[in-house]
């Protein structure tokens, strides 16, 4: 596995980077730290004062370098030795998403792993512009992990649906994958409106999923609620949810989740993190 590590050196970023090292103990791994440095002055379509190579490689390159030295002490400090980890630094003077596309196509990258929030993380805001632009913007499977989320087990995933399949099943293979290693229980969620049955279209595919997780005796769940996020935060507090999984392409049914503003009311936001699956 080839696993892509974000980090600005934040606290959060810090907590997904050893969640990463917990959830693949048992996994070979090549681990990419990843910094990207925002040079001032390279700002997009403004014609203005551009760094010397010999001003990035000072100012930029060097702190960024040890910085990332420190980091790796860090982890070895605080995580016990393991033969099946590999560890690499990468330090970038580029756009974000850019950045992120690049290596994760050279790298060959199979998982991004990263943060909910960067140092500026807005308090309001569950998912912070970097993370929202790697999960809306790049087309690999990305593990979001929220500030206080600690690894334990799996033992219970939930996999909300719409029961509309607007995306290839073996989309779904990274989740397969996590279910043969941790046996843990699915639970497929759909949220629907009090009198509402399922269509045709959604019965069948109902019974695709059905037979695509079949190994995994996975069990479905209809929860009537107005608000996506609401039926999800019930769900996930009366069932010790350990993680939520989503596809990318779904994006648009989970917006409320994902990018909810009214933190206050939601509390899986900090402690669960999601995997978002791309085709």
């Amino acid at each position: 596995m080839n696993i892509l590590l974000p980090t600005d050196f934040s606290e959060n970023a810090w907590n997904a980077i050893s969640y990463a090292i917990d959830f693949f103990q048992s996994s070979e791994c090549n681990f990419y730290l990843l910094h990207v440095n925002r040079i001032e002055g390279m700002v997009a379509g403004v014609e203005s004062y551009m760094p010397t190579a010999e001003v990035i490689e000072e100012i930029y390159n060097k702190p960024s370098r040890h910085r990332l030295r420190l980091l790796l002490k860090e982890i070895s400090e605080n995580h016990r030795p393991n033969k099946k980890h590999r560890f690499y630094t990468l330090t970038d003077n580029y756009f974000f998403l850019e950045s992120i596309r690049k290596h994760v196509e050279e790298k060959k990258i199979d998982m991004i792993v990263m943060g909910t929030k960067g140092a500026s993380g807005l308090k309001e805001y569950i998912v912070g512009s970097n993370t929202g632009d790697v999960i809306t913007k790049v087309k690999c499977t990305t593990l979001v992990v929220p500030e206080y989320a600690k690894y334990n087990a799996l033992k219970e995933i939930a996999f909300p649906s719409d029961f509309n399949l607007s995306y290839d099943i073996n989309i779904l293979q990274p989740l397969t994958d996590i279910l043969k290693d941790v046996k843990s229980n699915l639970r497929i969620i759909h949220i629907q409106n009090k009198d509402a049955s399922l269509n045709p279209e959604q019965q069948n595919n109902k019974e695709l999923l059905n037979d695509y997780f079949e190994e995994f005796s996975p069990s479905f769940h209809f929860l009537t609620n107005k608000k996506v996020e609401d039926a999800i935060q019930c769900f996930v507090e009366s069932r010790d949810i350990d993680m939520i999984v989503m596809v990318a392409k779904n994006l648009n049914y989970f917006q409320n989740i994902l990018f909810h503003t009214k933190v206050e009311k939601i509390t899986y936001h900090t402690d669960i993190p999601f995997l978002v699956l791309h085709e």
